[in-house]
């Protein structure tokens, strides 16, 4: 059974709009952090088995080995009073802390 990729809300499309990214956001899990895998969100240029998902004109890149990680997972843009920030809602994470980045399955 193929995991259903994640999705990336229009608030984040728009702010990569806003910000005139010329390059693509990228999504990616990495092993560490203080609950054993974070994410690292970063402008990167698209490696060719990158799944890209865009709209108008706005990119976001998630690398093949991160893509089990973040399935059915939502990538977001939040602009709170303590800052703005791109997030990743996950629903396969079992823990995370509360820097929001770090997080176990």
């Amino acid at each position: 059974m193929l995991a259903i990729p994640p999705r990336v809300t229009d608030r984040a499309f728009a702010r990569l709009r806003e910000i005139g990214a010329v390059q693509p956001l990228r999504v990616a899990v990495e092993g560490g952090g203080c609950s054993g895998f974070q994410y690292e969100i970063k402008l990167d240029d698209a490696a060719e088995d990158d799944l890209v998902l865009e709209k108008d004109g706005a990119r976001v890149l998630i690398d093949p080995v991160s893509l089990p990680f973040l399935a059915n997972a939502e990538i977001d843009f939040s602009d709170e009073l303590i800052g703005a920030k791109f997030v990743v809602r996950n629903p396969n994470a079992t823990a995370s802390c509360g820097c929001g980045t770090s997080f176990s399955m």
